[in-house]
């Protein structure tokens, strides 16, 4: 590890990750992204740390983010567990190997992630202008479900207190969405951000999830694939203590107050939420590409 800025004391970078790992965290149940998406790339542009520390981190944050907000998600039903199942089966499997081959674009291609991140930068911008284009994206109209789908029963419903109503809701194209998790699973997982990135679009825009059902019941299938991707890295040593214990305490602290927040939240806050997260993130990535490539 080399330190950037000398002049900084080492007590310095722990207060500096605790406080924007408690601002992480409290976004991370409201917007579904996780903790992942948002602390790799700040971490990587405006930290010393090696990337590798920063993508087992990364992971380790998406899952405990996951796992301070998914119990209460799972225990007002706005989460859905015959989803999670379905699709965190499968896709884990595919951020395994993502994070075997993240570990493996180090060392061998170091040019390489920086294509891969401007890659995902664009898809996030791609993202970004579909839902800010979509009309219907806290409350998708009911589609026409896939037999496959229906088979499976993917319904659900939860008390939304904002309408003082039930909302119910069919889920629809799930193999589709199995698709789209594993190749987000597999991105994540190459880069320590978990499947938080793509899990609320595909939930909501290509399954047809209400956009609050979509953020609880992303969280749940972070738990899944975040575990399972960590594991690579904690196998070849890339946790570091000094950025780990104060970024896991600061989100967890977080995500137990922005699951809180996310039952009252306005589904049009979540909605606007998610489309700035993806909007910032996608820049963030695009721009450490470039940089990587130095073109920028």
């Amino acid at each position: 590890m080399t330190v950037t800025n000398p002049s900084l004391c080492w007590w310095v970078w722990p207060v500096i990750l605790f406080s924007a790992t408690f601002i992480i965290g409290c976004i991370a149940p409201l917007s579904g992204l996780g903790g992942g998406v948002l602390f790799v790339p700040l971490a990587t542009a405006f930290t010393p740390f090696n990337i590798d520390f920063v993508r087992g981190t990364g992971l380790i944050l998406a899952l405990t983010s996951a796992l301070f907000s998914a119990p209460r998600f799972i225990k007002i039903g706005m989460a859905n567990l015959r989803i999670m199942t379905a699709i965190a089966s499968i896709s884990a499997i595919a951020s395994i190997l993502g994070a075997v081959m993240g570990l493996w674009i180090t060392s061998a291609l170091p040019h390489g992630q920086s294509y891969v991140l401007v890659a995902l930068g664009a898809v996030l911008f791609l993202i970004f202008v579909v839902m800010i284009t979509s009309k219907k994206a806290e409350f998708p109209s009911d589609g026409k479900v896939d037999s496959f789908t229906a088979k499976l029963g993917l319904v659900g419903n939860w008390f939304e207190p904002n309408l003082d109503k039930i909302v119910e809701y069919k889920a629809r194209r799930l193999p589709l969405g199995i698709l789209c998790f594993s190749a987000a699973g597999f991105i994540g997982g190459m880069f320590g951000m978990g499947a938080g990135w793509v899990g609320v679009p595909v939930l909501n825009l290509v399954m047809g999830l209400p956009l609050k059902a979509a953020a609880a019941t992303s969280m749940t299938i972070i738990t899944v694939n975040s575990a399972a991707a960590a594991w690579p890295y904690i196998a070849n040593g890339a946790m570091l203590t000094l950025i780990i214990v104060p970024s896991v305490v600061g989100i967890s602290i977080g995500a137990a107050l922005g699951a809180r927040l996310a039952l009252r939240a306005k589904p049009a806050f979540v909605k606007y939420l998610v489309i700035v997260m993806m909007l910032f993130c996608g820049l963030i990535n695009i721009y450490k590409g470039l940089h990587g490539l130095a073109i920028l």
